[in-house]
C-alpha cells in the first residue's frame, strides 16, 4: 500500500478501491512511468488517478493537468466529430466523399462513400507517394496526395487499419463541411463546452504540460509494415506517411487526427460520459441520444489487414469511427465502443451501464486494441466493482 500512497493521486470512490490497487500494481509491476486513469458512472466522475512521472529520467512528476499524446485513441474524438455533423444533418455518411470534397474524385474514387472512410474500409491506408515528416505536417499536402492516390485495395472488400490517414481523410470531410480545421473543430464544440482538457495539434503556450513518450520496441504500424514478408502493399503504404518523433513541439503543434491528441484521461472519460448517458453529461449536450447507436453501428466483419497481424488473424468489425469490444477490452458488454492507442492507452463508453473509461500513459507496449495488462486490470476491478453495487 506504500505505493499507491507515494505515487497515486487524485480520486477514487471507496467502492473502486481495487481499481487504485491496480493502478498502482501497474508501476509497481506492469512497467507504468507515467499515467493516469478516469471513470464516469452515470455521468458522475467516480475515479480520477494519476501517478509516476512525465519524463523517462523520472524528474518531472505526472500532475492532474498533464498532457499526453493518446496516438489513435485520438480518432475516437475525430469520428466523434463527423458524427456530430450527421446528428446536425450537414453529412451523409452514405453520399460521396467528392460531394463535399470535389477532389476526390480521382483515380476510382467517384462514389466512394463516407462510410468507408469511418470503417477504414477506403483502401487509402497511404498515400501513393512517399511523404516526408515535415509534409505528414502540411495538411493541404497530404490531403492532396490522397485525393489523387488509388485505394491499394478495392474499396470495401477488406479493412485495413488507416493508421494515419483516418485522421486527414475524415478530418477533411469535417474541414469542407465546416470550415473549420479538425483541431478547432474539436476544441470549440467537444472540448470547450464539456471542459476538457484535449487537443489534436497543441499552442506552443501548452507544451510545457506535455508528457513525454518513451518508446518501447519499435512496434509502429509503419515499423510493421516494413518488417513483414509478404505484406499487402496497402499497409507497406502506412510507411509512406511518418509522423516522426512525436516529443518534438512541432509534431506536438502539428493536427494528425488520427495519431497525436494529447488530452488527460479526465477529459476522454468526460467526452465518453457524455455518449454513455445519451450524449449529455453534467447539463452539457454534445450529441443527439440517436447518434449514439450510428456510432457503434457493425460494418460487416471482415479481415482487417493490420489488425489482423496483430489479433491472430481474426476478422474484426468496426463500427463507424469507432473500436467495438470483441476482444472483451470494454468490460462485458459487447455494444460497448472506443478507441485505443498505440503503446496502451484505451478508452470506451458503455451505455447500457453508463460508464465511461479512459486510461492514458507514456511508457509504450505494444497494442493498439484494448488488450495491454495495465488497462485490462484496471478495467476488469472496474466491473468487478460494479458487479457488487
Amino acid at each position: 500500500m506504500a505505493m499507491t500512497e507515494t505515487i497515486v493521486q487524485g480520486h477514487c470512490d471507496e467502492r473502486f478501491e481495487a481499481v487504485r490497487e491496480e493502478f498502482a500494481r501497474n508501476f509497481a509491476e506492469r512497467e507504468d512511468v507515467g499515467a493516469a486513469v478516469a471513470v464516469t458512472v452515470d455521468g458522475e466522475m467516480v475515479i480520477d488517478l494519476w501517478g509516476g512521472y512525465a519524463d523517462a529520467a523520472r524528474t518531472r512528476p505526472w500532475e492532474r493537468d498533464t498532457l499526453v499524446n493518446v496516438y489513435s485513441t485520438t480518432k475516437g474524438m475525430t469520428a466523434l466529430c463527423a458524427h456530430q455533423l450527421v446528428a446536425r444533418g450537414q453529412l451523409d455518411i452514405d453520399a460521396p466523399v467528392a460531394s463535399y470534397w470535389p477532389e476526390f474524385a480521382q483515380a476510382g474514387k467517384e462514389t466512394m462513400p463516407v462510410r468507408w472512410l469511418l470503417s477504414h474500409r477506403a483502401g487509402l491506408t497511404g498515400p501513393a507517394e512517399r511523404l516526408s515528416v515535415e509534409e505528414m505536417r502540411d495538411w493541404d499536402r497530404v490531403c492532396a496526395a490522397l485525393a489523387a492516390t488509388p485505394p491499394w485495395w478495392e474499396p470495401n472488400t477488406v479493412s485495413g487499419y488507416h493508421a494515419l490517414t483516418f485522421g486527414y481523410l475524415v478530418g477533411e470531410v469535417v474541414r469542407r463541411i465546416s470550415g473549420r480545421s479538425l483541431g478547432t473543430f474539436l476544441r470549440a464544440e467537444v472540448a470547450e463546452p464539456l471542459g476538457a482538457d484535449m487537443y489534436v495539434g497543441i499552442p506552443e503556450s501548452e507544451l510545457a504540460r506535455c508528457a513525454d513518450i518513451i518508446p518501447a520496441a519499435d512496434q509502429s504500424a509503419a515499423a510493421l509494415a516494413r518488417s513483414e514478408a509478404g505484406v499487402h502493399p496497402g499497409i507497406a503504404a502506412i510507411a509512406h506517411c511518418p509522423m516522426g518523433d512525436v516529443n518534438d513541439p512541432l509534431t506536438r503543434m502539428a493536427e494528425i487526427p488520427a495519431g497525436n491528441g494529447h488530452m488527460t484521461a479526465h477529459a476522454i472519460a468526460t467526452v465518453y460520459g457524455a455518449l454513455a448517458n445519451g450524449g449529455a453529461i453534467d447539463g452539457t449536450r454534445i450529441i443527439d441520444a440517436d447518434a449514439i447507436e450510428l456510432m457503434r453501428e457493425p460494418q460487416p466483419a471482415v479481415q482487417d489487414l493490420l489488425l489482423s497481424q496483430i489479433i491472430g488473424g481474426r476478422d474484426w468489425q468496426w463500427g463507424l469511427g469507432f473500436m467495438l469490444n470483441q476482444l472483451g477490452a470494454s468490460g462485458p458488454n459487447k455494444r460497448a465502443f472506443g478507441h485505443g492507442g498505440a503503446g496502451g492507452s484505451w478508452s470506451f463508453a458503455d451505455p447500457e451501464r453508463r460508464v465511461s473509461y479512459a486510461y492514458v500513459m507514456n511508457k509504450m507496449a505494444g497494442g493498439t486494441t484494448g488488450e495491454q495488462m495495465r488497462s485490462v486490470a484496471l478495467v476488469n476491478a472496474l466491473y468487478g466493482a460494479l458487479d457488487q453495487t
